[in-house]
């Protein structure tokens, strides 16, 4: 395989994921019953399944949802941050799911939605943990983690919306676009 030919599919992989970032920004003022519908677990996922290099499969998706983070911050909170309070768990939970996109070894719509809910749950689990911990609307216990768990049934749901449809746009997209340009192909044979 050529330099050319990675380097541009590569470069198609980036512009795929940055395009599908670039959506977290659309109508910011307007998400209260879309909360966390986002495109950033297909990213995650897609950056895993489809990036050769397995670097680049963490660093570029962790990489596009920290700048996207930094201008959502800026448009909500009108001043930049690099870092907000409970990032370090929503980061670990968006690597973890980096990770089980590369076990995507066939893409097809049963691979790609079993990712999707194993990554959702993921995240539900692991990002729960610090509004009950550190927060004061929850017990510290067991009760109290599940009341936390129960009230983010709605963005967890959301997530999912947003895992399928971005899943589906990113994942066809690509898997449509390798049949039509072979430069996007690898020897890796996936199949829809």
């Amino acid at each position: 395989m050529s330099l050319k030919k990675i380097n541009l599919r590569n470069s198609a992989l980036v512009l795929m994921i940055i395009c599908a970032a670039a959506t977290r920004l659309l109508n910011v003022n307007h998400l209260s019953g879309w909360s966390n519908f986002t495109p950033v677990g297909a990213i995650a996922l897609f950056g895993g399944a489809y990036f050769s290099d397995k670097w680049k499969a963490y660093l570029i998706p962790l990489i596009t949802l920290f700048i996207s983070d930094i201008a959502l911050d800026y448009i909500y909170f009108h001043k930049f941050m690099f870092i907000y309070a409970g990032a370090l768990p929503v980061y670990a939970c968006f690597a973890l799911m980096v990770l089980i996109g590369t076990y995507i070894k066939k893409v097809n719509f049963v691979n790609v939605v079993s990712a999707s809910l194993v990554s959702v749950l993921i995240h539900w689990l692991i990002t729960d943990i610090d509004p009950w911990l550190q927060g004061t609307m929850y017990a510290k216990s067991f009760y109290g983690y599940g009341e936390s768990l129960i009230a983010a049934i709605p963005f967890e749901k959301n997530m999912f919306l947003g895992d399928l449809v971005f899943c589906t746009i990113l994942f066809g997209g690509f898997e449509l676009a390798q049949r039509k340009f072979v430069f996007l192909r690898t020897n890796k044979k996936l199949a829809i």
